[in-house]
């Protein structure tokens, strides 16, 4: 019996550390699907975000009262695409990011240890493959049919001091508003933006694992942190009115002007 109950509780911390939610409905609150490119306002400077120097992180947690036999998980991401555009006023301005899931990095030892005391420890190879495979399955991400989350700016307000955003967020292919401070570092040829918001997978139709009745489980809620870098590529005259973003990114992209490292 002492044997039965070791191999029960023991599958149970494998399935928590692979992260293998059910499939969910999505909610019928969920907000239409957005275009396939953003659109300029004449006037603006295009930035191009810079990948090596950017990077979104996200914080999975486990829970319920058997919640120390599992651990916590974070998730980087790396190959992000996307640029931001400025006008005179931050609700003249806006972004768009894809975020690659088949990029993303579970539990890279270096993030584990930024992220805190929450995350101890260096996780097996073969446990980071696992989690990383489910991740990516149809019941989690969907990578085969959603192989990106995208991020666009529904609204900007404020001031540049204290900038208000409104993030379009698709995920899965549900796209939900949320919104973020941010804090930005501007000047004539960068910007630095960066912050932290917390969402919830059954948002965006994931229902987080559980067994036991949740005595084990995985939280709901996922907090992430991102810092944005981007720079210029295309001069205020150089844009005219509803231009797309990815036209004149293409074209105005300085070569080899990305760094070697993140």
């Amino acid at each position: 019996m002492l044997t039965q109950r070791a191999l029960v509780l023991a599958a149970c911390i494998w399935t928590l550390s692979s992260c293998t939610p059910r499939r969910a409905d999505v909610p019928s609150t969920a907000l239409p699907a957005p275009a396939d490119e953003a659109k300029v306002p004449a006037g603006a400077r295009i930035l191009e975000i810079d990948p090596d120097r950017s990077v979104v992180t996200m914080l999975v947690r486990r829970s319920g009262p058997l919640a120390r036999l599992g651990h916590n998980h974070v998730i980087t991401s790396t190959q992000e695409s996307g640029r931001a555009w400025v006008g005179p006023e931050p609700r003249e301005s806006g972004f768009e990011i894809r975020l690659p899931v088949s990029a993303f990095v579970v539990d890279d030892p270096a993030a584990r240890v930024s992220a805190g005391a929450e995350f101890p420890g260096e996780l097996p190879a073969e446990a980071r493959e696992g989690t990383y495979r489910n991740m990516l399955r149809a019941e989690v991400l969907d990578g085969e049919r959603h192989p990106a989350v995208v991020v666009r700016a529904a609204r900007i307000s404020g001031t540049w001091q204290q900038p208000l955003v409104v993030a379009r967020i698709t995920l899965r292919g549900t796209t939900r508003e949320i919104e973020v401070p941010v804090e930005l570092q501007l000047d004539s040829r960068s910007m630095l933006a960066k912050g932290a918001l917390r969402i919830r997978q059954s948002d965006f139709g994931i229902t987080p694992f559980s067994v036991g009745g949740g005595a084990i489980q995985v939280a709901d809620e996922v907090d992430v942190r991102f810092e944005i870098y981007s720079a210029l590529v295309v001069s205020i005259s150089q844009v005219p009115s509803g231009a797309s973003s990815n036209a004149f990114s293409r074209e105005f992209m300085p070569r080899g002007s990305r760094s070697s490292s993140r």
